[in-house]
């Protein structure tokens, strides 16, 4: 498979920009957080959300994979560290659930569909994250503290995210 941008150069380097660019708003809204245990709550998600309704899957997934490939080589972008231990502590899977919902909304089309597409990609963070936490805290100990403290804040993030991509979406 060939890749598009490989014949249009100005077209490969405004991708690779407008990647990094979303990447670090990800970043960005990591940092801007209120510090729970064991897992901070943050703008990121109302972020991630918004960026797949606005900018589509492909940039989307993009977006998050240079944000995942920056922490892992340990540039200062998550909320609780950087580095490879980041994807074996407790926020792992909340950041897998963010890759995937990115994508899921980012395939939403219309309006209608991009609302239910942030629930399901909510579910997704709120699944692999309590899931993975789960794995090291127990399932009661992860509801509690990896998803009920945080169901209002996604609520009015995603509502955001959704009005946000009203008058930025994709076409």
């Amino acid at each position: 498979m060939q890749v598009a941008v490989a014949s249009h150069p100005v077209r490969g380097v405004t991708l690779a920009a407008q990647t990094l660019l979303l990447s670090a708003i990800i970043a960005a809204s990591a940092h801007i957080s209120v510090p729970f245990w064991p897992v901070p709550m943050t703008l990121q998600t109302g972020a991630v959300l918004a960026i797949g309704a606005c900018c589509g899957w492909r940039l989307g997934l993009a977006a998050m994979v240079a944000y995942l490939v920056e922490g892992l080589l340990g540039l200062p972008v998550f909320a609780s560290g950087a580095g490879p231990a980041v994807l074996i502590g407790p926020t792992a899977g909340y950041l897998v659930g963010m890759l995937v919902a990115v994508g899921i909304v980012g395939l939403a089309r219309t309006a209608s569909e991009r609302a239910w597409a942030m629930l399901l990609g909510t579910v997704a963070i709120y699944t692999l994250g309590a899931g993975w936490l789960g794995h090291l805290i127990g399932v009661d100990k992860a509801i509690t503290l990896g998803v009920v403290p945080f169901l209002l804040g996604d609520a009015v993030k995603a509502a955001l995210a959704w009005a946000l991509s009203l008058k930025f979406n994709r076409g």
